[in-house]
């Protein structure tokens, strides 16, 4: 056993705020930093080569290059990396990732991106159409979110209101600022506190840094469900926010969001419903007949919603939309100011710039697709995603975790389920890691439901599980990676080994 083996066994009961104290002073011992070193720079060296498959294949430009080289060079080159690329996605190889993919789908987009290149929101007074475009894009998706049941425009305290964002992670920074400075002004807290469930989205986490909230973790029940008792117990004067996925990333399970809505307001507070990765196909499925529990603004104590459109909206991706109820909240979202030399400024995100194109381009998915598109492709994808969790519940030593209806999630209490996931990869799939507890799952989307993909998924699966129960010793690719993360109690480590992958995407 070598030293961080022994770490890992051994300190697994201290508390994390005693964990961390104990690796900063361990860190300073010349054995433990030789150790680490030399685990830091083998799984550098493997995911360097992961990463950059195309060191030798063409160019590399450090540096402007002396004279102008060709467009048709240029396009050529872009191309053939999207030639090695597009198969794996087209397939129907990959987790999530790209939720349409249909040719003349992309092409369509394409053009009305085109058609909008030049175009700014951040000037609005010279590319007016892009207010148009994100105002009905906010529009028809708060309607398809429980706003068209509320009769809205009689009561404006609780009319549904947004923004278009770039994606989920900055509607969630944006509601979660929002909510910030909302408590702030109206409530005076001063030291904010949000409530979340271990399994919410990271943008959460993110959030709580970039905007000074403490962070309360609420575990989840052995159905991967937010506990409601535990988040009754942690409300107090300084919360401004309680949130609940529907679904969440990790299993795909719906957290109970009637019962912590409720809550929320009951203390009058805050209430964010994430339907990221949900958004687009629950309000479907309830009308397919599927057992959805409400999570939208039908639910009074909910007063944001974050749903992704560049998802299974089938939007080019950095889309999303940010909902609030009542315009008075999403005021707080804005930024303006007023005594700057350059002139009156406001954006309603974080971005001044924006790309008007993507915003076209999604209002023009949303249109071309409409209800009843979006319910046939949710009836594929739910209709694949129970042929894939039947399929996995067949086989021995694997277990689906929770209760999904297209994100599934499974581990094996018999085996290493990451070596699961080095063969899957070896054989062209994509699918995402987890832990805690160690687990791997697949989002279903459209490229699934293609003839033979899930079949083809299953088989493969069955492969991988014979083969690493075949050759229990064998540890290639990822999985020792994903065991240091899961086992190795200091998260400083870790830490470091995700930021030294970020600088390799930047190492030319």
């Amino acid at each position: 056993m070598d030293l961080l083996d022994f770490i890992s066994t051994r300190l697994k009961w201290l508390k994390p705020a005693q964990l961390g104290w104990l690796e900063r002073q361990l860190r300073k011992l010349p054995i433990v930093q030789s150790q680490i070193s030399r685990e830091y720079d083998g799984i550098m060296e493997s995911l360097e080569r992961t990463l950059k498959p195309y060191k030798n294949r063409f160019p590399t430009n450090r540096n402007l290059p002396s004279t102008p080289r060709s467009r048709e060079e240029i396009i050529n080159e872009i191309e053939a990396i999207n030639s090695a690329e597009e198969s794996r996605w087209k397939g129907g190889y990959v987790s999530g990732a790209v939720y349409h993919g249909d040719d003349d789908h992309i092409a369509f987009l394409n053009q009305v991106y085109a058609l909008n290149s030049q175009s700014n929101p951040l000037h609005v007074d010279i590319w007016p159409g892009t207010a148009k475009y994100e105002s009905e894009i906010v529009s028809m998706t708060a309607n398809m979110l429980g706003a068209d049941d509320l009769a809205m425009e009689q009561d404006p305290v609780n009319q549904i209101g947004g923004t278009v964002t770039s994606g989920g992670t900055e509607s969630i920074l944006l509601a979660m600022k929002t909510y910030r400075d909302w408590a702030l002004q109206v409530k005076g807290v001063r030291k904010p506190e949000m409530i979340v469930p271990v399994t919410a989205h990271a943008a959460f986490e993110k959030a709580a840094r970039y905007f000074n909230i403490k962070m309360v973790s609420i575990p989840v029940d052995a159905n991967f469900q937010a506990d409601v008792d535990a988040v009754r117990k942690a409300v107090n004067r300084r919360t401004i926010v309680i949130a609940g996925s529907a679904p969440s990333f990790p299993h795909g399970t719906i957290d109970p969001i009637p019962e912590l809505s409720e809550i929320a307001y009951e203390h009058q507070t805050g209430f964010h419903s994430d339907a990221c990765l949900g958004g687009f196909i629950l309000p479907w499925a309830e009308q397919l007949g599927y057992n959805v529990p409400t999570f939208d603004f039908r639910l009074p104590g909910v007063t944001s919603i974050s749903v992704d459109t560049h998802k299974y909206g089938y939007a080019a991706k950095g889309t999303s939309v940010i909902l609030y109820r009542g315009s008075e909240l999403r005021q707080h979202q804005y930024f303006t100011a007023v005594d700057w030399p350059g002139g009156l400024y406001f954006s309603p995100t974080f971005a001044g710039s924006r790309p008007g194109g993507l915003s076209a381009a999604c209002w023009a998915a949303m249109l071309s697709i409409g209800k009843e598109g979006y319910l046939e492709a949710t009836s594929k994808i739910l209709k694949t995603g129970a042929l894939i969790r039947q399929g996995i519940e067949a086989i021995s030593g694997l277990k689906v975790l929770g209760d999904p209806l297209w994100v599934i999630a499974f581990t094996s209490h018999e085996f290493d389920i990451y070596r699961v996931l080095d063969y899957m990869t070896s054989r062209n799939w994509s699918l995402n890691g987890l832990h805690k507890p160690p687990a791997l799952h697949l989002c279903v989307t459209l490229r699934h439901t293609k003839p033979g993909v899930a079949e083809k998924f299953l088989q493969d699966l069955r492969s991988a599980v014979s083969h690493v129960q075949e050759n229990p010793q064998e540890e290639t690719g990822m999985a020792p990676i994903y065991g240091m993360a899961a086992t190795l109690p200091f998260r400083g480590v870790v830490s470091d080994l995700l930021k030294g992958y970020i600088d390799l995407i930047y190492k030319v």
